[in-house]
C-alpha cells in the first residue's frame, strides 16, 4: 500500500472522528473521553502527513510509528466508549474496522520501509 492510500484513509478517518466528537459532546454529553479521541484520532493523519514530507527514511519510519501509536490509542478510546456503554455496537464495529484497517496499513508501510533501508 502506498503513502497516498494511508493519507486518504487517515484524512477520511479524521473527518469521521471530528463529526463523532461533535455527536458525543452535543448528543451524549461525553466531553473528556471524546476530547482524547479527537486528539489521537486526528493526530494519526497529521503524523502521516508529516511523514510523507520526511527528510529521510528514518524520519519517515519515525512518523509512521508515531501515527501507529496514535492509532492504538484511538482504538483504546473507541473500545472504552463501547465498554462503558456510551456508544452502540454498530458504531463501535464500524470505527474499529476503520482503525484496524489504518493500523494494518501503517504496519505494512513501516515493515516495507525498514526493509528498504534498515
Amino acid at each position: 500500500m502506498s503513502e497516498s492510500i494511508i493519507s486518504t484513509l487517515t484524512m477520511d478517518f479524521a473527518i469521521r472522528i471530528v463529526r463523532f466528537y461533535q455527536f458525543l459532546t452535543k448528543e451524549k454529553g461525553v466531553h473528556v473521553i471524546s476530547k482524547q479521541l479527537l486528539r489521537s484520532g486526528t493526530s494519526i493523519g497529521a503524523n502521516v502527513s508529516e511523514g510523507i514530507y520526511a527528510q529521510s527514511n528514518a524520519d519517515f519510519i519515525n512518523k509512521m510509528n508515531i501515527a501507529l501509536k496514535e492509532a492504538g490509542e484511538t482504538r483504546f478510546w473507541i473500545t472504552l466508549l463501547y465498554k462503558s456503554e456510551l456508544i452502540e455496537e454498530k458504531a463501535y464495529n464500524s470505527l474499529v474496522n476503520d482503525i484496524n484497517k489504518i493500523i494494518g496499513t501503517l504496519v505494512k508501510i513501516i515493515t516495507t520501509s525498514k526493509k528498504k533501508n534498515p
